[in-house]
């Protein structure tokens, strides 16, 4: 099976949420340096829209579709896409992992309090993972003394949460520095573990509704909704 689903011109690493963990696995026992991207439409229209990024995403090792919009593109390109992967629930997997295994963790991203809450509940939840340290997401993107920062923790897992683009910016611009780890950008993650933002309960997420789920909570997100019929529509015109 050809394991790559082009998407306007971003490519989709066709696999499971289980496969694509054991994979990370893998690379990181490997000492393997791995950057995973977590896309949605807006995601991808944004690359489209914007050369750098859609490099970045272009370099990125495994890119994975989280979004049932992407599920929906892949369908109507006639290349369909095995599952949804949300990016918070393979960040859970990898936190389960690094329980399991005591990997060194570092966490970059969201506001001061939000991620010192993230990091307190993780813990709980995950005791025998390392947390190697964490740093809040206001700084700056060439701030080299973050960067070095999260060099000298020696991480195996980094979870960036600074929202696209800048969270896959800072991984592509700083990955060179590093010898290993798997970096991932995780959004709004922190603000879940946190408790600032609910999740969609199981019965929502199962319909492929979260994003339904999400815009009822939060109105304001509407304009972001706007993205998908544009995305649709650009698949529509690659497929004719």
């Amino acid at each position: 099976m050809d394991k790559k689903v082009n998407i306007l011109d971003i490519e989709f690493h066709n696999t499971t949420k289980e496969e694509m963990t054991n994979i990370l696995v893998e690379r990181i026992e490997a000492d393997e340096k791995t950057f995973v991207v977590t896309a949605n439409p807006e995601i991808v229209m944004y690359a489209n829209e914007h050369h750098d990024y859609r490099q970045t995403l272009q370099a990125a090792d495994y890119i994975v579709p989280d979004g049932i919009g992407i599920i929906i593109g892949a369908k109507l390109l006639k290349q369909p896409l095995q599952e949804r992967i949300a990016g918070f629930d393979l960040m859970k997997d990898l936190l389960h992992v690094a329980h399991e295994k005591s990997l060194r963790v570092f966490f970059l991203g969201a506001k001061k309090h939000v991620i010192v809450k993230a990091i307190d509940n993780i813990s709980k939840q995950y005791p025998n993972m390392n947390i190697v340290g964490y740093h809040h997401g206001y700084f700056d993107l060439i701030d080299e003394s973050v960067r070095d920062m999260v060099k000298a923790a020696n991480p195996d897992l980094v979870f960036v949460a600074l929202g696209y683009p800048k969270q896959e910016l800072w991984i592509r611009g700083n990955l060179p520095i590093f010898e290993k780890g798997v970096f991932m950008g995780v959004g709004g993650s922190f603000d879940v573990w946190a408790g600032e933002v609910k999740r969609a309960p199981v019965f929502w997420r199962k319909l492929n509704l979260e994003w339904l789920y999400r815009l009822i909570k939060q109105p304001s997100r509407w304009k972001r909704m706007l993205f998908l019929p544009r995305f649709i529509f650009n698949v529509m015109k690659k497929r004719a």
